[in-house]
């Protein structure tokens, strides 16, 4: 029986920033080069709360201020209680930049009103102001839950050790829900704290944005696996790739970071 998944993007014409589409492409070729079938859904303003439903993983990207405020508008209702659903239930999906802000309580913007959000994950996220620098640079960190480290060191010969690129001008501050890393290198979610993203059931939030699945391909098999694990009941034994390029990639930045690839087991 040919398996096959469903991609539901996270409004791609106003939530795309700094290549975030990449991550879209890097599921859809992994599961291709594989023979697994795979399409792509467009979640936006023109989507019904059945949409959201139809979908085995979900990916958001990041945006400006102001086309998160729209998407936070509209992301509202029915459809916010259809993809708070899915992420209970368990779907996996993964969510870069600007978009984890959409999971929390709320954010608030530099200029204008706090803005709502779904509530999905127990955080809030702020923006210090205009004047305030921007968190930009390479980032590097280490994942924190014992049970994530051993799933995902299944899809990869070397520590998974997560690396990306962060722009942010907001602040995210977790309560309860699980931080996904301790940053190694870069600012993490507040460059106070030490934490970088949220974890919480199969959904990964972080502000590592744009090339995070081709930069680390054992995420996107992670993702892969669970969604048709989520689906069809039974975990699927995943054709290996050839990912000795992003190998290679990976060595580069780390080295040039000063950063060393092997880390304690959490």
């Amino acid at each position: 029986m040919s398996q096959e998944i469903k991609i539901g993007w996270l409004y791609p014409t106003l939530m795309s920033t700094y290549g975030d589409r990449g991550n879209v492409i890097c599921i859809q070729r992994r599961c291709q080069w594989r023979g697994i079938g795979v399409s792509i859904v467009s979640l936006d303003s023109n989507s019904r709360s059945e949409d959201f439903y139809s979908v085995d993983l979900i990916v958001g990207g990041g945006a400006q201020d102001r086309q998160q405020e729209i998407v936070m508008r509209d992301l509202q209702g029915a459809k916010a209680s259809a993809m708070k659903g899915q992420i209970e239930a368990g779907i996996p999906g993964v969510f870069t930049c600007g978009s984890p802000q959409l999971l929390g309580h709320y954010y608030e913007p530099a200029l204008g009103q706090r803005i709502e959000g779904l509530g999905i994950l127990d955080m809030v996220s702020k923006h210090p102001g205009p004047a305030a620098p921007r968190c930009i640079g390479n980032v590097v960190f280490a994942i924190l839950s014992p049970s994530l480290y051993s799933q995902l060191k299944e899809y990869t010969e070397d520590d998974p050790i997560i690396i990306g690129f962060e722009n942010h001008g907001g602040r995210t501050y977790l309560e309860s829900v699980a931080p996904l890393g301790k940053v190694i290198k870069g600012y993490g979610n507040n460059g106070e704290d030490g934490f970088e993203g949220a974890f919480y059931h199969h959904a990964l939030a972080t502000y590592a944005h744009g090339p995070l699945l081709p930069k680390n391909p054992f995420v996107a098999d992670w993702l892969i696996a669970k969604a048709l694990e989520h689906k069809y009941g039974e975990k699927p034994v995943l054709k290996k790739l050839d990912d000795s390029l992003a190998r290679q990639g990976r060595e580069a930045m780390f080295k040039r970071l000063g950063v060393t690839t092997v880390v304690n087991n959490p």
